[in-house]
C-alpha cells in the first residue's frame, strides 16, 4: 500500500458531503472475536444449520450452549480496538454521518459511536418469543439454560437475525435511505458476500459517490469498484486514515 493511496482516502473523506461506514467482521477480529466464514471461522467449528429459527424454537435446550459459548462467553470479554475507537472519534469530529455494521457485537457503540444501524441485530438484546417483550442481555442470568422471560417465564432469543430470518425492515430502509444521500463509503473488514447488507456500498457508488475500502485481503470490491483499497489491518489503517482527515497526519 503507497503513502499516495492512504492520502488520496484522506481526500476523499476530508472532501465528503455525508460520509458513511459499512463494517462486518473484519474491523472485530482484532479484539478477538473470530468471523463466521473461511478457516477458523464459526461456522467450520458449528452447524449453522442449528441457528436456524424453528430449530431453535424446537430445540432450544441443544442450541442455548451454544448460544451462550459462542455469543455471550466469546463476545461478553470483547473490547472495541483502535479501528471501532477511530470511527467513533470521526463521527464525534462531525465528518461521519452514521456507521452500518453487519456485525452483532456492540463494539462501535462500546467505542462511543452514537449512530450505529445493526443490519443483523445484536447480542445486546433479547427477545421474548412468546410474550414479545425485549430485555437487555447484561440482566438476563446464563446460569440456567435455556433463561426463562423474565416477564413471562417464555423462551428468549438473542435480538441478531438467524438463518431463515428476515433482516429487520426499518433497519434495511433507514440504512439504504442514508446510503443513498452519502457521497463517500468507507468499507471496513467486509467483502460484501452477504446480501443485502453488501449492497449498501453500491447504493453509494449508484449515487455517484466514491468507496474507500480497507481490509486485510482482495475482496470482490477491491479492484474496478472501490476508488482506493488499502490493504492491511483495520485496528492499524482505520487510526492512520482518520489521523489524516483531521490533520494529525
Amino acid at each position: 500500500m503507497s503513502n499516495h493511496a492512504m492520502e488520496n482516502a484522506a481526500t476523499i473523506l476530508k472532501n465528503a458531503r455525508c460520509a458513511i461506514a459499512f463494517t462486518g467482521a473484519g474491523i472485530s477480529v482484532e479484539s478477538g472475536i473470530p468471523p463466521f466464514r473461511g478457516p477458523g471461522g464459526v461456522w467450520s467449528k458449528h452447524d449453522p444449520d442449528k441457528f436456524e429459527k424453528t430449530y431453535f424454537q424446537r430445540h432450544p435446550q441443544e442450541v442455548w450452549p451454544l448460544l451462550k459459548e459462542i455469543f455471550f462467553d466469546t463476545l461478553g470479554r470483547a473490547r472495541p480496538n483502535p479501528a471501532h475507537l477511530a470511527l467513533a472519534k470521526l463521527e464525534e469530529a462531525g465528518r461521519l454521518a452514521a456507521i452500518i455494521t453487519q456485525n452483532i457485537d456492540g463494539l462501535h457503540q462500546a467505542a462511543g459511536s452514537k449512530t450505529v444501524y445493526e443490519y443483523h441485530g445484536s447480542t445486546r438484546r433479547m427477545e421474548c418469543l412468546d410474550c414479545g417483550a425485549f430485555f437487555d442481555s447484561a440482566s438476563i442470568p446464563l446460569d440456567r439454560l435455556p433463561p426463562p422471560c423474565p416477564a413471562c417465564g417464555g423462551l428468549l432469543k438473542p435480538d441478531f437475525v438467524f438463518f431463515s430470518e428476515p433482516i429487520p425492515f426499518e433497519v434495511h430502509q433507514a440504512a439504504t435511505n442514508l446510503a443513498r444521500q452519502s457521497d463517500v463509503c468507507l468499507i471496513v473488514g467486509t467483502g460484501g458476500e452477504v446480501m443485502p447488507a453488501g449492497r449498501i456500498p453500491h447504493e453509494v457508488r449508484n449515487a455517484g459517490g466514491k468507496v474507500v475500502e480497507i481490509n486485510l485481503y482482495e475482496t470482490r470490491y477491491s479492484y474496478g469498484f472501490s476508488d482506493v483499497f488499502l490493504q492491511g489491518r483495520a485496528g492499524v489503517l482505520v487510526p492512520e486514515l482518520v489521523g489524516m482527515v483531521m490533520g494529525r497526519g
